[in-house]
């Protein structure tokens, strides 16, 4: 008899449903949210397949489970939303059955869990990006103060810290009350760029260890955040059969809508991870604008731009990076550049 189980994941408690090869329930319970507590319960029916949702503790049980020697699975917690829209109830109960059943007859789509090394890296980028949400904030915050009191910021040589202490100094001399927001503002500003710069530090460091990403970053206009990030997000290249599927993988590809004789490609998808398609995004603009050095793929872009604007040449360039990354990934190759004339885009 083969044994096969459900695990429905919360922040406290997990529910665990076994069931036999004919369906029929074998054992319900609750157990705390933790590898231990949840291999202990499994332990003694030797299941033949376990599953759970991807989720937020998805990562640490899955390996924790697997450590412990559990054959367990992650799926898509897509797919198994559209299973368990069947039950009549959504309880932790019913859903821990729903997935069991799911696990039995094979009806799930197994997701690949990254590495370690890869969530550290995505962590680390993440944070750095929200550091740079949060001075632009800041910033904005301190211009929307003094455009109040009709003092226009604008731009001076120096940056943006060397104008804010003139105007500090100058015409907030007699405002102490807004001269001590402002200082303020600007305090946690420098705050802030301090550990944007740590973590830049850190982020270069990773990439001088890493073959991979070096050979990445050759690519025009991809540094080192979106190199990095593309191979924390991929993780593994042979998850791909052909290196076309990273551009969807990353929701660069057009919607498609089929049904009897209508047939209408939409906007890109848009799924997958957010960070890394606006990584490529701009790798894509400073690739189409910022870059003067012609190579087949600038050629390719600007002859969209000319078709459809720039705005769509972004975004297909942004795929066919993708593309590019993984194909170089898999072949260990650098970039080949292929001169072209610019004339010839006339």
């Amino acid at each position: 008899m083969k044994y096969y189980a459900g695990l429905d994941v919360s922040q406290q408690t997990t529910s665990i449903c076994i069931v036999d090869d004919e369906g029929r329930i074998i054992a319900e319970w609750k157990v705390a949210s933790c590898p231990d507590a949840i291999g202990e319960a499994l332990e003694p029916f030797a299941v033949t397949r376990a599953g759970l949702e991807t989720g937020p503790l998805s990562v640490w049980l899955w390996n924790g489970l697997r450590e412990r020697g559990v054959p367990i699975i992650c799926m898509d917690a897509r797919h198994a939303h559209a299973a368990l829209q069947m039950m009549p109830a959504k309880t932790d109960r019913n859903d821990a059955i729903g997935l069991a059943q799911i696990i039995r007859t094979g009806w799930c789509k197994s997701v690949h869990v990254k590495s370690t090394a890869s969530h550290e890296a995505r962590a680390l980028l993440a944070t750095r990006s929200q550091f740079v949400q949060i001075r632009c904030d800041l910033e904005n915050q301190i211009r929307g103060v003094l455009r109040t009191f009709g003092i226009l910021f604008g731009k001076r040589v120096g940056g943006f810290a060397k104008r804010a202490e003139e105007i500090v100094d100058g015409e907030l001399h007699a405002s102490p009350t807004i001269r001590a927001v402002v200082e303020a503002l600007m305090g946690a500003r420098a705050g802030v760029l301090e550990q944007i710069r740590r973590l830049d530090g850190k982020v270069r460091s990773i990439a001088r260890q890493n073959t991979v990403v070096r050979r990445l970053m050759s690519v025009p206009g991809v540094g080192v955040i979106t190199a990095l990030g593309f191979a924390a997000t991929i993780d593994d290249p042979a998850r791909f059969k052909r290196s076309s599927s990273a551009g969807a993988y990353l929701g660069l590809t057009p919607r498609i809508y089929a049904s009897g004789e209508t047939m209408r490609s939409g906007r890109v998808s848009k799924r997958g991870d957010d960070f890394l398609r606006r990584s490529l995004y701009e790798a894509a603009n400073a690739l189409l604008t910022r870059i003067p050095r012609f190579s087949a793929l600038k050629s390719w872009g600007l002859r969209i731009a000319r078709r459809g604007g720039y705005r769509k040449a972004k975004v297909a360039v942004a795929r066919k990076l993708a593309v590019i990354l993984h194909a170089m990934w898999i072949s260990g190759e650098p970039f080949r550049w292929s001169s072209q004339d610019p004339n010839e885009l006339a």
